[in-house]
């Protein structure tokens, strides 16, 4: 509920400050106090259009600011949520600024926001019933939320099958219509990736072979120089057996150096190091010139292999050019479109499939709108009676409010078990309208266009009075606060009494 409301350069208001109280608060005064200000500054408030004509002759702008108290689960503190505004205890705090110029601004729990968001917050906060404004009813939509919330769990239950029924009804044709669609891209799809497949699966590559054949392919091709160099480094290590002439090799200048230092090496420890560090450098040179001697051997002049390493490097680089920079990227990305292929080759089962979910979904919802239609029906006619009860005690016991219930036919819509068809949303299948016949003969009219004067605010009590005891029994309930403008205007007596009793009746809830 709204605790204080603060309205400063607004009309022929300067500076005023309400404080409200939980219940029943009234605000009386003569003609021209300022009492419609405090409704269009509350309109301000709550997301209506800006109109700089508001701002009193001589400031240079407006403000309208209020103060609202709210439970922490309130719907309108999770959209202010929304909006990065902030909130202490339920206490939010929303403002609205005009400036003569005509520039507005919006604020939401001190941050800036949208007027957008005060309108969505208006919605959750205030009902508004006036001679020349009907914000409660302003939207087609609100006479149908009047009509579930006065259904109470019964209709709310069905509603919210419904919903939950036409959004995987929607998702699931969505869904079928894409791939219905897309039959002749993904057959295209299917042939691409097939020869891909094929074209890797004829080469077969291997993880990592790329590398290994890359050093394979050097080798045998520089086998004539490797061999060259080989020999060269184990002859002037251990010397070369098949040469005319000895020459000078790293393992006889060693065996020479150790047979120098042999005679002193008893006279001094250093020298005998030095012998014992020959000794492992002659085992090294020895080790080393068997290993030249392995490798001699195994570097062979093979051309044809060499023609076999290049000629599967040529192929493996075809696969690297078009589907990887290496050979193991080449195997992932087959990995990848082996699970597109069988994705894309058994989407033509899951069309079958989700053509039989989605035939099965619409029976579904079209079955429980239909009953939330009917349920819709069943409350309206006792909404509309209990509503024209509570008029014969506002001074209009000739009206009568009907709420008409009808249903939004479509020959291209979806087909109820009756054979009916109609256009269906997640709000089920109905229009529905609050009707009012002011006068015995009359033919009733919309509720918001059949009363003049200070009977719409009537009407539109009597509206109020009734759902909140309905929402009041469900545990449920609708905007916390109120606003009745005028709402005595023409009645007097018993009938003010009433008026009175009734109001008193709507704050026990409000």
């Amino acid at each position: 509920m709204f605790s204080q409301m603060r309205i400063r350069g607004v009309g022929v208001i300067d500076d005023a400050v309400l404080e409200l109280s939980p219940g029943l608060n009234v605000l009386t005064g003569e003609t021209g106090a300022g009492k419609t200000m405090v409704v269009s500054g509350l309109g301000l408030l709550l997301g209506e259009r800006a109109d700089s004509g508001l701002v009193r002759t001589g400031s240079d702008s407006a403000l309208v600011e209020g103060v609202v108290q709210l439970p922490p689960e309130h719907p309108a503190l999770a959209r202010a949520d929304e909006a990065g505004a902030d909130h202490d205890d339920g206490e939010l705090v929303i403002a609205r600024t005009i400036a003569a110029a005509g520039r507005s601004r919006a604020h939401v729990g001190g941050r800036t926001a949208p007027v957008s968001v005060l309108a969505d917050l208006g919605q959750l906060l205030v009902a508004v019933h006036g001679q020349a404004d009907q914000w409660r009813l302003k939207q087609g939509d609100a006479h149908r939320a009047v009509l579930d919330d006065f259904g109470g769990e019964q209709v709310a239950a069905l509603r919210d099958r419904v919903a939950e029924l036409h959004d995987r009804w929607r998702a699931s044709a969505r869904e079928h219509e894409r791939l219905v669609s897309e039959a002749r891209d993904r057959a295209r799809e299917i042939d691409s990736l097939t020869a891909s497949l094929e074209e890797i699966e004829s080469v077969d590559p291997q993880p990592g072979e790329d590398a290994a054949l890359r050093a394979e392919d050097a080798r045998l091709a520089h086998a004539d120089t490797l061999r060259l160099a080989a020999a060269q480094a184990l002859a002037d290590l251990s010397g070369d057996e098949y040469a005319a002439e000895p020459a000078p090799n790293v393992r006889d200048l060693i065996g020479s150096a150790r047979a120098a230092l042999a005679p002193a090496t008893t006279h001094d420890e250093a020298l005998s190091g030095f012998d014992t560090r020959l000794h492992e450098l002659g085992t090294l040179v020895t080790d080393l010139s068997a290993d030249l001697t392995a490798y001699l051997d195994d570097v062979e002049l093979d051309p044809e292999r060499l023609g076999f390493v290049q000629e599967r490097r040529a192929a493996l680089s075809v696969l690297t050019r078009k589907y990887g920079e290496t050979v193991d990227e080449v195997l992932e990305w087959s990995g990848r479109a082996a699970a597109r292929l069988d994705e894309l080759v058994t989407a033509d089962d899951r069309v079958e499939r989700l053509g039989a979910e989605v035939a099965e979904l619409e029976d579904a919802v079209a079955t429980a709108a239909l009953a939330l239609s009917h349920a819709r029906s069943q409350a309206g006619a006792d909404f509309g009676g209990r509503v024209s009860e509570e008029l014969a005690h506002l001074a209009m016991g000739k009206a009568v409010v009907q709420v008409d219930v009808r249903r939004r036919t479509d020959p291209d819509g979806v087909a109820l078990p009756d054979g009916e068809r109609v256009r269906l949303s997640r709000h089920g299948i109905d229009d529905v309208e609050i009707l009012l016949a002011a006068n015995p003969g009359a033919a009733p009219r919309s509720v918001a266009k059949a009363a003049s004067g200070g009977e719409l605010s009537r009407v539109m009590l009597a509206l109020e009075v009734v759902g909140s005891r309905s929402a009041a029994a469900d545990g449920a309930g609708g905007p916390p606060t109120y606003v009745f403008d005028e709402v005595d205007a023409g009645v007097g007596g018993r009938a003010a009494l009433d008026v009175g009793a009734r109001l008193a009746a709507l704050a026990e809830h409000a």
